[in-house]
């Protein structure tokens, strides 16, 4: 008897690894063609007043019709703008190793998600407009390389750190992977906190399956040591949701406590300086996870249409002691 037992624990880890494999094996015959990615930052500010005709006609949708030559040309000609291609061309030599990434993230999103087409990649220079980082339109994603040059880098001194922090190249595939959720997850049927975080729990349990190799940390936008509190203080802040019946609250000072991105979470509480930011959606990955643990026959396309409230019902979700 005891020699099963200790040989059960071996039994159930070969046979989750064989799965793994097999998962994996799938994901890695899935044709998604080549990756080409369109360096539009490069040639457009490696272009001329001669040249840009081409360069308008190559990628149309960059140029408003209204626009004169002239203002394109004293962009090209623009000393500070012409600093930040040459830092990016320094970051991003090539782009050899996000092709690589981005083949292993179009495979899985296609073999979880059948009607994924692969889209045209193009990269530029958005003149630091970290609030759409990457576009993932149906046909075409635009990532603005400019901010992904590393936290420190001099051009983010005007950025608070909670900001920069996710101005690494690790972000650009969980970037990615957010927003091409958005397009995936179904939005919130109703006002409550419990809607909110199921939401962005979603779109994170979406960045687990597309994104297998990134950390937790990472696809958080969490440093690790903030990954480990979170992790450490689980049952904390459940308990505290549930003592101040936030779950079916419609609070609408609630996102901008626990959803946004802030130098920490607002709990008005001692610990909130030591707290990372946007812990409801950390908590709302760990109640999607429950659920899918528990909802095995599930599927990731059928999760991201499950009401919040039915999906939290059947998570049975309990905090990590």
């Amino acid at each position: 008897m005891k020699k099963s037992l200790w040989l059960l624990p071996l039994v159930l880890l070969f046979v989750s690894c064989k799965k793994n494999n097999t998962a994996d094996e799938k994901v890695a015959a899935v044709p998604v063609g080549e990756i080409e990615i369109e360096r539009f930052d490069k040639i457009f500010y490696e272009s001329d007043a001669k040249s840009l005709p081409e360069v308008k006609q190559q990628f149309p949708y960059f140029f408003p019709a209204d626009n004169p030559d002239s203002v394109w040309i004293n962009k090209i000609n623009d000393p500070l703008l012409q600093e930040v291609h040459a830092e990016v061309e320094k970051k991003f030599p090539d782009t050899k190793a996000l092709q690589e990434d981005l083949h292993s993230a179009f495979q899985h999103m296609k073999y979880y998600f059948p009607d994924f087409r692969t889209p045209k990649v193009v990269t530029l220079i958005s003149e630091m407009d970290y609030e759409n980082k990457i576009i993932f339109a149906d046909t075409l994603v635009l990532i603005s390389l400019d901010l992904y040059l590393g936290k420190e880098h001099k051009f983010y001194t005007d950025f608070p750190e909670y900001i920069r922090k996710d101005f690494e190249p690790s972000q650009i595939m969980p970037d990615l992977a957010a927003a091409y959720a958005s397009h995936k997850v179904m939005p919130p049927k109703d006002r409550t906190f419990l809607s909110l975080i199921v939401y962005f729990g979603k779109e994170m349990y979406l960045k687990d399956k597309v994104l297998p190799a990134v950390s937790d940390a990472d696809k958080m936008g969490y440093t690790p040591e903030e990954q480990k509190w979170a992790e450490e203080n689980e049952s904390e802040i459940w308990r505290y949701f549930v003592d101040n019946k936030l779950l079916f609250d419609t609070d609408p000072k609630l996102p901008s406590r626990f959803r946004t991105p802030a130098p920490f979470t607002k709990f008005y509480l001692e610990l909130d300086n030591e707290s990372p930011g946007w812990l409801g959606i950390w908590m709302g990955w760990q109640i999607v996870k429950a659920y899918m643990e528990n909802n095995k026959d599930v599927t990731l396309q059928q999760l991201m249409a499950i009401d919040a409230k039915e999906l939290f019902d059947n998570s049975k979700y309990k905090p990590k002691k």
